[in-house]
């Protein structure tokens, strides 16, 4: 979709109501659903963190949506894919600035030139016991993007025409850091299997976005 036009449909999102968990639901694991049921939050004292979903124009004037591919570490998201964004700092005033900040940190963003439109339903990630926030937010022009060598091992722009392919729903056999070959729904985007928690928050994106 050109990005103009989609610039013009997307401010209809301020005021549509969030999807929420149903939404996230639909992407998520059985073995996650059944877990976050079972779940005493008031036993967990999780952290926060702020992610940023970023929409922009390409080169080609087509719109796009950018999401990272992390380092291999010794941690329970190595080498998954992602938004950008990561953990509370002590000089962040809220969680939209930590969603800014990091994205600007980790893939050269500068936070001035992102546009926030909506806060979106956050989620809780037991593997590393994080609350997530994200938000939705959108670029006027092709940013020119840098990965942060640290924690970032690729930048994936992916074409919004392939995110809204309904054949790029998929179900994929996994093993997990908390399970083995588990199938689990994802979606399929530049090669990559998306699932997770960053599935189930693209899920509500994308509910929101067929709707306009």
């Amino acid at each position: 979709m050109e990005f103009e036009i989609f610039k013009n449909r997307i401010s209809k999102l301020k005021k549509m109501p969030l999807p929420g968990e149903e939404a996230h639901r639909k992407l998520a694991p059985l073995i996650r659903i059944n877990e976050l049921d079972k779940i005493d939050m008031s036993k967990r004292d999780p952290q926060e963190a702020g992610v940023m979903a970023v929409f922009y124009p390409g080169n080609d004037t087509n719109t796009r949506l950018v999401l990272i591919l992390r380092k291999t570490y010794k941690g329970v998201h190595s080498n998954q894919v992602g938004f950008p964004g990561g953990r509370v700092e002590f000089s962040d005033r809220n969680l939209e600035d930590t969603a800014l900040r990091e994205t600007e940190e980790e893939i050269g963003i500068p936070r001035t030139e992102i546009k926030v439109l909506k806060k979106l339903t956050r989620l809780y990630i037991p593997p590393s016991n994080f609350w997530v926030q994200p938000y939705l937010g959108i670029m006027d022009k092709t940013p020119i993007m840098v990965a942060q060598e640290s924690e970032v091992e690729a930048i994936l722009e992916v074409k919004l025409s392939e995110f809204l392919d309904e054949s790029n729903v998929i179900s994929e056999n996994l093993s997990t850091s908390y399970a083995a070959n588990i199938d689990v729904p994802a979606y399929k985007l530049n090669g990559h299997v998306v699932w997770g928690a960053t599935g189930m928050m693209l899920s509500e994106i994308r509910e929101m976005l067929l709707k306009i």
